[in-house]
């Protein structure tokens, strides 16, 4: 029987795949583990992180607060403490991941018709 690869059935991501996703330093993902209480990945009797879907919409959030919208970190605390606008943030997050798929999937079709 072959592994499993698909992403979307995956139960946990190692540091280093969120690091990569979110084009941060595991280093980043290790001092924002410390200053939001909300980032608790599940640490294996090695030490060893494993962050859930729910983990990484999180970093998602604070990724977009952080380097998107130039929040400090604690005001980006602040933010996700209260529940309102960190709906908002969410959504905002999950709309320009899904613009910037979309501005690849464009750039990719332009690069194939510019070859025609």
């Amino acid at each position: 029987m072959a592994l499993n690869t698909n992403k979307d059935l995956k139960m946990y991501y190692s540091i280093k795949e969120v690091a990569k996703e979110l084009a941060v330093t595991e280093t980043t993902l290790r001092y924002w583990e410390t200053v939001f209480p909300q980032v608790a990945p599940y640490k294996g009797a090695n030490g060893v992180r494993r962050y859930t879907k729910e983990d990484i919409k999180i970093l998602r959030t604070i990724y977009h607060l952080v380097k998107e919208r130039g929040l400090t970190l604690s005001g980006a605390k602040m933010q996700l403490k209260s529940g309102g606008p960190k709906e908002s943030a969410e959504t905002n997050s999950e709309v320009i991941d899904r613009l910037k798929a979309i501005k690849e999937e464009l750039l990719g079709l332009k690069s194939q018709l510019d070859m025609l």
